[in-house]
């Protein structure tokens, strides 16, 4: 079941995507979970957390941790399990209390049927929980290329079809599935050539090049070039993944003056590090012409980029395991910026993938167009940047909104109405 769950992840990688065949599985696998009792629960969500998320463990590698990894792939799998575990465990003590084990066989039906719909709440709510922060297991993104709909109610309708299936045995039912179907094949609402014109750049430096000072300056001639050569083709947009100055940039004026002498031929945006006096800012610099703009990050990586845990274990995990590392700070407000005629939400990799980015502006409107800034370098080579593409994918149909990633490590990309743009 846990692979059923977890093959659309696995088939993208692999560059294969059937709609039909991603309905299939999404719904056989939902199926065959709700008639499970709790040890199977358990060791669904243990193993769902392990075939989505195992890549996490690889990060280790970069802090020379290598022991931590199985402690690591463990912990992953005891967290989910104990989630999916406590959804089957609630729906049994609930029927227990209201239906006691000796009730007629009418009373076992309705029982079944209760315990059918409890469990299958905790799967539409599921994805309300976020440990330490986290926010990716979404069980409605397994039918982000497929027929069905991405939305809560059309995960809903699904989930009451399979639930009067089981609990009143009738497959009938089973046609209420039809009721969530999305076409496959949406028409874009934007046919500007404005798309043609931006640049995306994508980057192949590792984690231990990038912050190797001694490669750094051909690193930089090599974004030049880049985007010298994007002056050449007539772009008016180029943008550069994250970090990829991995200095803090506004105290580089050497490099902000080879930026600003390209930026009055080509508008610029690329990620770098920011020094405000006190604490270090994960950032998107944004050159137009003679001005300079700077939007910070709003959401962080747990533990990557800040610890969520209370203060006290939080220093002590940093002092031992970070050399002392002070954390990054998060800006308070997400920023919307302007290029050329078109309004953008500033992104920066994990923040893209969750989903209060996507919160309605000050105009009340979600946000239309989106540039994100993305350095897989840190869980490379894995299924992290298909599942990253994936839950963009996810966000781009739910909101409309029309997302130009730039990333380190693996290929850049645009995505419309919830496809990636060939």
């Amino acid at each position: 079941m846990a692979l059923l769950s977890s093959a659309f992840i696995y088939l993208n990688f692999f560059g294969i995507s059937y709609p039909f065949l991603n309905t299939l599985l999404g719904i056989l696998s939902l199926y065959l979970l709700l008639k499970e009792e709790e040890k199977t629960w358990f060791y669904f969500g243990a193993f769902v957390g392990l075939f989505w998320f195992w890549w996490i463990v690889i990060s280790f590698k970069h802090y020379e941790m290598l022991w931590a990894i199985p402690i690591g792939l463990v912990m992953i799998a005891l967290i989910y399990g104990v989630v999916f575990w406590f959804i089957a465990k609630i729906a049994s003590l609930t029927v227990g209390c209201i239906y006691p084990a000796n009730s007629s066989t009418l009373k076992v039906d309705k029982s079944t049927l209760l315990s059918l719909c409890i469990k299958g709440l905790g799967l539409l709510l599921l994805s309300y929980l976020h440990p330490f922060g986290f926010d990716w297991l979404k069980l409605e993104l397994m039918f982000v290329e497929s027929y069905i709909g991405i939305e809560k109610w059309q995960f809903l309708v699904v989930l009451l079809a399979l639930i009067l299936t089981l609990g009143k045995r009738k497959n009938i039912y089973l046609i209420l599935i039809f009721l969530a179907y999305q076409p496959t094949d949406v028409i874009s609402h934007d046919n500007s050539p404005t798309k043609e014109k931006i640049e995306l750049i994508s980057t192949h430096t590792t984690v231990q090049d990038k912050w190797n000072t001694a490669l750094q300056p051909t690193q930089f001639e090599l974004l030049f070039a880049q985007i010298d050569q994007a002056i050449e083709e007539n772009k008016t947009l180029v943008i550069l993944p994250e970090s990829v100055f991995p200095l803090f940039l506004n105290h580089s004026q050497t490099l902000i003056d080879k930026l600003q002498k390209r930026a009055k031929k080509i508008d610029i945006v690329t990620g770098g590090l920011y020094w405000d006096g006190k604490v270090p800012h994960n950032s998107t610099y944004i050159f137009r012409q003679n001005k300079i703009s700077v939007a910070h990050k709003v959401i962080l990586v747990p533990f990557g980029e800040s610890n969520p845990l209370p203060n006290f274990l939080s220093d002590w995990v940093n002092r031992v395991f970070y050399d002392g590392a002070i954390d990054y700070q998060a800006s308070a407000n997400i920023t919307d910026y302007k290029v050329g005629e078109v309004h953008y939400r500033n992104a920066i990799c994990f923040e893209a993938t969750s989903e209060a980015l996507y919160a309605k502006s000050k105009k009340g409107n979600y946000p239309k167009n989106m540039i994100v800034l993305s350095n897989n370098g840190w869980f490379t080579p894995s299924t992290e940047p298909t599942l990253q593409k994936l839950l963009l994918m996810y966000y781009s149909k739910k909101y409309g909104t029309t997302i130009y990633h730039a990333v380190n490590m693996s290929e850049s990309y645009i995505i419309e109405d919830g496809k990636v743009r060939d």
